[in-house]
């Protein structure tokens, strides 16, 4: 079929970020193939010689890979068009540069290349002095340039422009009025077809008015590039919803329309197979002429989709569409697992991964946890001989925990959690799409995620110890909405399991950045929730950050992020993921009295790990848990946060909100009970000396540091935790509860040779104060205002 006449429908990779590989792209032709799709523009941003350095021919080796990419597009019935982006830096009036733009042209014209696209967005509308000398405006400049290439290329079947305002957004002062867009309707050549994306850059809807409008002013129909999909603009946000707001009755107002997906090659599939099923209901519902295949099997094929993925006015459903794209999706998750694929062995003395992707490497390190802030021991075979056999305690409540042990996740004889492919299933798979569904519009799970908060927020006086005489019944409704926005957490930090040992290398390096993101959100809220169901909220910072929707960058997670008090902290949240992904369940929630003991022998193990020997332990096993954690669990356990995996405890933040009053309240209160539990006449001299040291953390800080800094903090967490920015969601979690209720400031002191957590926490927002402001003369304190 002549491309003049054809109706272009496919992929355009024009996205900033890293391009799709080579093996990626043969991937893509096969889908493109089999939903018929007929067009691939290749542009992305970040192939130096398409944009920066557009100068330079291809080298031997690069053009071998770009003549095998046309051949197999053009084995996969494609058509394979070109594009360069020379408007950053080029001299319209060059000679010198037109003969380069002509010389890179031709190099691909002779490697098989039949279609070609000149892109100018995204630059500046500025002329050079000898630009200005040589052309009466920005468009005449760029329009000569644009005519002569397509001349120089045999006049080409298929020959895009991309205009510098290519959205009615850019447009000054409008479409209709625009003396940029007029210019080149009137003086670009009638067959070189102009890029449009709409009525804004990311256009929710096209709509037959808009197009009308543009085509008069161009005076050709408009070819969309489509930006529904894309997500360059924001490393938080991904896109699987289904292809929407665009109908089939615009293709007679279209040249054509590409869309410009997710950079992430492997979230792309139901955005273009529903972009397939669109194009295939135009073909069968729609009276025009325009037509993209004429073969018998693809005229079958669209009567089988019309039947399932139209409504009843025979209008494209975007929602059944989507149906039949999970259903195929299910699919291709459920092959076998490539050889290498993830298995996470965690074994009580070793933690070993056996084969990961690579994703962007988390350089942040987990804070060491010994009470005097040097290298922790690593629980494993230590836990199991410290005193009263507290490991195999932990071993024995593994199967009686609340994190039960699903599909694909078998143990071992000798304690090895073994993590096994097991599919996600289809209720995973919505759940996932619906979190990560459209730049406008949330899925239903994400929709309910955020009402939830949002109501609990503004409720949470229902369930406050301060309000004795609110109705019971709506005590009840508050926690039974509590429990359902909690049971979506779980099903996401389930969703982060599943995704890591249940699909490929390649769909893993792709969706892991963005299913990790949610969950350690989901784990910060859901903590946040579980702690205002305790009823120990004042209200005084609970409102959070108000915007309006859509503003806020990071999706569904940026917009739970922003409906806590502490989520215009964006340091707290943002970060790149670990290196070695793990399926282990984490949970973060408030402390509870039966907890004691486990944070007594971690914060134990811990110490002995630090002094180097497992046997030198104080006469009683609660000298150092009362040291270290004692005070704020007995006098403000409100303020305390305890994580845990399957096997149990494996870290706490504990805080005190107004460390003035609860330094009186120890001296009145704790330091009594510790001297009547270890009175003098024991004869431990270990005893005494922590006796002594407790003593002395009694000291006052001075009034200079409590003014800024009112709330104080204690941080500690196992060493060999698999992935270390739990630790981070938990003291979120910590300081997301003392925003809650009015704190203004936090600080915490440690030891300046505890590089680890120095490091940790300055990551996290938090400064050295002067060194002299602490209790202990070598002791540095850090702080961050909230």
């Amino acid at each position: 079929m002549d491309g003049r006449s054809e109706f272009l429908c496919g992929v355009v990779e024009g996205f900033y970020g890293r391009p799709w590989s080579m093996e990626q792209r043969k991937v893509l032709f096969q889908w493109m193939q089999r939903w018929e799709l007929n067009t691939y523009l290749y542009g992305p941003k970040d192939d130096l010689k398409h944009r920066l350095l557009w100068r330079e021919v291809y080298s031997p080796e690069e053009e071998g890979q770009l003549h095998t990419l046309i051949v197999e597009s053009e084995k996969r019935g494609l058509r394979f068009v070109y594009s360069l982006s020379p408007g950053q830096d080029i001299v319209f009036s060059s000679s010198c540069d037109l003969s380069l733009l002509k010389r890179k042209l031709r190099q691909v014209s002779k490697l098989g290349c039949q279609a070609f696209a000149i892109l100018f967005d995204d630059i500046d509308h500025s002329l050079c002095q000898a630009d200005s000398q040589a052309f009466s405006s920005f468009a005449h400049a760029q329009v000569s340039v644009a005519n002569e290439i397509y001349r120089f290329l045999g006049e080409p079947p298929v020959f895009l422009f991309c205009p510098t305002e290519y959205c009615g957004s850019l447009c000054s002062p409008s479409v209709s009025k625009s003396p940029y867009l007029m210019t080149v309707g009137e003086d670009l050549l009638p067959n070189i077809s102009i890029i449009w994306t709409g009525s804004k850059v990311i256009s929710r809807e096209l709509s037959v008015e808009g197009l009308s409008e543009v085509q008069s002013v161009l005076q050709r129909p408009p070819l969309v590039w489509d930006n529904l999909h894309a997500n360059d603009y924001d490393s938080r946000r991904l896109f699987l919803g289904p292809f929407k707001g665009r109908y089939p009755q615009l293709a007679t107002q279209l040249r054509g329309l590409l869309l410009n997906p997710n950079c992430e090659f492997e979230a792309n599939y139901i955005p273009l197979h529903t972009l397939g099923t669109c194009v295939c209901v135009c073909v069968c519902v729609s009276n025009n002429d325009v037509c993209v295949s004429e073969c018998v099997f693809f005229i079958l094929f669209c009567v089988f989709l019309t039947m399932v993925c139209v409504d009843e006015e025979h209008q494209y459903c975007p929602e059944m569409a989507l149906s039949t794209a999970l259903h195929d999706w299910m699919e291709e998750l459920s092959q076998p697992l490539q050889p290498g694929c993830v298995c996470v062995v965690l074994k009580r003395s070793q933690l070993s991964l056996i084969s990961t992707v690579h994703p962007d490497v988390d350089s942040d390190l987990p804070p060491p946890s010994s009470p005097e802030g040097e290298e922790g021991v690593r629980r494993g075979e230590k836990e199991g001989r410290s005193e009263g056999g507290d490991g195999e305690e932990r071993e024995k409540k593994l199967h009686n925990n609340q994190f039960q042990q699903g599909p694909g996740q078998p143990r071992s004889p000798g304690g090895v959690l073994c993590v096994e492919k097991a599919p996600l299933s289809e209720s995973q798979i919505r759940l996932l799409v619906g979190l990560h569904y459209l730049p406008h519009e949330h899925g239903p799970s994400a929709q309910r995620l955020l009402q939830d908060l949002t109501w609990l927020k503004e409720h949470c006086h229902l369930v406050s110890a301060n309000d004795k005489k609110g109705p019971p019944q709506k005590a009840e409704e508050w926690r039974g909405r509590a429990a359902g926005f909690l049971g979506v957490c779980e099903e996401i930090a389930a969703l982060h399991s599943s995704v890591v040992s249940g699909v490929s290398k390649a769909v893993l390096y792709d969706l892991y950045p963005y299913v990790w993101d949610l969950r350690n959100t989901a784990l910060v809220a859901k903590a946040f929730i579980c702690w205002l169901g305790c009823g120990t909220t004042t209200g005084a910072e609970l409102l959070g950050v108000e915007s309006e929707p859509w503003v806020f960058k990071g999706g569904v997670s940026g917009e739970l992020q922003m409906l806590l008090p502490i989520g215009s902290n964006s340091e707290l949240f943002s970060h790149p993921p670990p290196l070695f992904p793990t399926s282990r369940l984490y949970n973060i929630r408030p402390y509870h009295n039966k907890d004691k003991a486990e944070l007594y022998c971690m914060v134990r193990q811990l110490q002995q790990g630090a002094q180097g020997s497992p046997d030198s332990s104080p006469a009683h096993p609660d000298l150092i848990g009362d040291r270290c954690l004692g005070p704020c669990l007995a006098l403000c356990p409100e303020y305390s946060m305890v994580l845990e995996d399957e096997l149990g405890v494996c870290g706490c933040v504990l805080g005190v909100v107004d460390v003035r009053s609860f330094a009186k309240r120890c001296q009145t209160c704790w330091m009594p009970a510790m001297r009547d539990k270890y009175p003098p006449r024991t004869g431990h001299a270990n005893s005494q000396e922590v006796l002594q040291q407790m003593e002395e953390d009694q000291g006052e800080y001075p009034d200079s540091l409590l003014y800024h800094f009112p709330s104080q903090l204690r941080l500690d967490a196992l060493p060999d935790l698999v992935d270390i920015s739990v630790t981070r969601c938990l003291l979120t979690a910590l300081l997301t509860a003392l925003k809650a209720n009015g704190s203004h400031g936090v600080f915490c002191e440690m030891q300046p040779t505890d590089r680890m957590r120095l490091d940790f926490l300055t990551k996290l927002g938090f400064l050295e104060i002067i060194r002299g402001e602490a209790r202990h003369r070598e002791g540095v304190v850090l702080g961050r205002l909230l």
